[in-house]
C-alpha cells in the first residue's frame, strides 16, 4: 500500500533531499522524471537527504514518456497551482502516484490538460509576487494528507 511520490523535473538540490527525507520517514516511494538541474551525487542533495539515501526507495526516469510507459495503468494526481480541486478533497487509493512539478514552471500544461480531473492544489493566499509554495513543504503537506485519510498506517 505505498504511496508514490513524482517529482518532475526538478531543478534545486535542496528541495530533492528535503523530500527525500519525508519519502524515508513515511515509507514513501520517489520517482524522479529527468532530467534534473542537478547532478543525483552533487553534494548539496547529499548533505539535505542526509544519510538517508540508502534507506530511500527510489525510481529513476530519463522523461515523462518512459514513467508513464512503466506505470501504464496507475492513478495519477497532478499538484499544480493553476487547477481547482483542493487536495484535501481526494479520495486517495492505495498505490497511487501524486507527481510535482519543476520549481520554476511546474508541470507542463499539455499534461495538466490531458489530466484535468485528477489535477489537485494546495490552497494558499493570492499574492501576486508569491507564486507557490516551497516544493518539500507542498509534498509534505499532501503526504501527510494522504496518511491521515489511511489512518497512518505504521506510523508511531
Amino acid at each position: 500500500m505505498p504511496l508514490n511520490i513524482v517529482l518532475y523535473e526538478p531543478e534545486i538540490p535542496q528541495n530533492t533531499g528535503n523530500i527525500v527525507r519525508t519519502c524515508v520517514v513515511t515509507g514513501t516511494v520517489l520517482h524522479i522524471i529527468g532530467p534534473t538541474g542537478f547532478s543525483m551525487d552533487e553534494k548539496h542533495i547529499k548533505r539535505a537527504g542526509l544519510d538517508y539515501w540508502e534507506l530511500l526507495k527510489m525510481h529513476y526516469y530519463k522523461d515523462y514518456d518512459e514513467f508513464k510507459d512503466k506505470h501504464k495503468d496507475a492513478i495519477i494526481y497532478y499538484c499544480e497551482t493553476r487547477t481547482e480541486k483542493v487536495y484535501s478533497e481526494v479520495k486517495y487509493e492505495d498505490n497511487c502516484f501524486i507527481m510535482f512539478g519543476k520549481e520554476t514552471t511546474g508541470i507542463p500544461k499539455y499534461i495538466l490538460g490531458k489530466n484535468k480531473d485528477n489535477c489537485v492544489r494546495v490552497p494558499m493566499l493570492d499574492i501576486k509576487k508569491a507564486r507557490s509554495l516551497n516544493l518539500s513543504n507542498t509534498v509534505a503537506i499532501v503526504i501527510y494528507e494522504v496518511f491521515r485519510q489511511w489512518d497512518f498506517l505504521n506510523m508511531k
